[in-house]
């Protein structure tokens, strides 16, 4: 079995980013690919499985429990379920970074 989603098929938030949930599609995983604006990036959140980040472009502030870092093109990090996280563009240009959810249903509980 195997499914080709066309580009424009899942429509992008009016910010830029493609939500794609893997249950509807028969896939395991799911996905955020973001592209954001300078400042922007989602507050301090958790899920119940582990979370992924690929920063393709632009420069990432990356928070983890407490612990920060700058992230730019071609780094990856994880963090492990139930620990408290977030991201910011801290760069002068668009961050595309993908953001890959270890779930086929993204669960989300706010922090802040």
């Amino acid at each position: 079995m195997y499914r080709v989603i066309p580009n424009g098929e899942i429509e992008r938030s009016t910010r830029g980013t493609l939500t794609f949930e893997g249950e509807e599609y028969g896939s395991g995983v799911s996905f955020f690919l973001v592209y954001n604006q300078p400042g922007e990036g989602p507050d301090l959140h958790r899920h119940p499985y582990s979370e992924t980040w690929i920063v393709r472009s632009g420069k990432a502030l990356i928070t983890i429990d407490r612990h920060q870092f700058e992230a730019g093109a071609g780094d990856i990090a994880v963090v492990g379920p139930n620990t408290p996280h977030m991201f910011k563009n801290v760069g002068k240009e668009r961050l595309d970074i993908i953001c890959i959810h270890a779930s086929p249903k993204m669960i989300q509980e706010d922090l802040s």
